[in-house]
């Protein structure tokens, strides 16, 4: 068993978390591998109806990219705090996107108190991103370029939930008024959603889980099962499952160790407070996180897509109703940031420009 949690913890800036694993694979790629377009430090993307993208950079610029990625113009150039692990981050289309165009995204930015995730959205007319407003701020800001978080994704029954990273303050995970270290169930004005499980435990009203350390991938599954995946500290990269009013453990527990070497409890050691579903040591320092629904590729259907930083890697694992085992790594040799599924059922990746990392947009599709 190992030691306690020391109650004074050092704050470690590091954009990715422990060593990576090696990537592992079942064979070669399955996969053809087309550059569709090149970045300079993409973060995130979608797909318009029309096929066309939006893709947002860390500098804070918003880019509608054509089809077939030789046409790109600015939609927007936000107001974002690019320092460190900070920028322009992701960016999705409201579920009635079609009639409303509203865009919601997120960004790093400073203010009182120092600096914090700040999720927003916006109108798309025409090519030009108009109406920004910001409809949530986490809470609290605090000194430091780390651990934003900021993913977002919207629920079967029309919710929004939205990833707030602990910002490598460690304690805020498990305080019940901070929105840091945690998940949260919004309506899509970012106000709280009624019924949030812990509000009447004295947390924050916006919580729905807590508990979580830099949750960078977040989505629905077709049974409307919500997966998040999120980087360790040293080693304990983890894909959970996540349920209304649990406490996912950090900074308590955790299969990682802190930077200094000191040990944090394994899971193992709390029953009571909820296990990952997959655990990486050593890590894939994971971005990005998308559910196959696609036809291209039939025998991945319903499985989850990771992108891997450190790794230079594309995780799969395999998603059976509410259980999860590790799939393929695939080494992508580049630094991967986002994974999307296209309309046609390819798998697009983004290349985070980081590292040596190129930026690219790069299609895979079934040989």
């Amino acid at each position: 068993m190992r030691h306690a949690l020391l109650a004074s913890l050092p704050l470690v800036l590091l954009a990715c978390s422990g060593q990576a694993a090696p990537p592992q694979s079942s064979g070669g790629k399955p996969f053809s591998e087309t550059v569709i377009a090149d970045f300079d430090a993409p973060w995130a993307m979608t797909t318009l109806p029309d096929r066309r993208m939006l893709v947002t950079e860390k500098d804070g610029r918003m880019l509608l990219v054509s089809a077939d990625g030789k046409s790109t113009r600015t939609a927007a150039t936000l107001p974002v705090d690019s320092a460190g692990q900070g920028g322009l981050m992701d960016v999705v289309l409201a579920p009635d996107f079609a009639t409303s165009r509203r865009v919601y995204f997120s960004y790093s930015a400073a203010g009182p108190g120092g600096k914090g995730v700040v999720l927003a959205r916006g109108v798309l007319n025409g090519e030009q991103l108009t109406g920004v407003e910001t409809l949530l701020r986490g809470s609290p800001f605090v000194e430091g370029n780390g651990h934003y978080s900021g993913r977002i994704a919207f629920s079967p029954d029309g919710f929004l939930f939205f990833t707030v990273g602990e910002r490598q303050k460690f304690t805020p995970a498990q305080d019940p008024q901070a929105t840091l270290g945690k998940v949260l169930r919004l309506t899509l004005d970012g106000k709280p959603a009624p019924g949030n499980p812990l509000a009447a435990r004295g947390f924050a009203p916006e919580v729905w889980s807590y508990g979580h350390r830099n949750l960078l991938g977040i989505a629905f599954d077709a049974q409307g099962n919500l997966w998040e995946q999120e980087m360790g500290p040293k080693g304990g990269d983890e894909l959970n499952l996540i349920l209304p009013g649990r406490n996912y453990g950090y900074p308590l527990v955790s299969d990682g160790d802190h930077y200094d070497g000191r040990p944090i409890p394994d899971h193992a050691t709390r029953p009571d407070l909820e296990r990952y579903k997959v655990n990486w040591t050593p890590v894939i320092s994971p971005a990005g996180l998308m559910i196959y629904s696609g036809a291209m590729f039939p025998q991945w259907r319903g499985d989850a897509f990771i992108g891997g930083l450190s790794s230079k890697a594309l995780v799969r694992v395999d998603l059976n109703g509410t259980n999860a085992a590790k799939g393929d790594q695939w080494n992508m040799g580049a630094r991967i940031r986002e994974v999307e599924q296209a309309p046609d059922g390819a798998i697009l990746v983004l290349e985070d420009g980081g590292q040596g990392s190129q930026g690219r947009l790069i299609r895979l599709a079934a040989r």
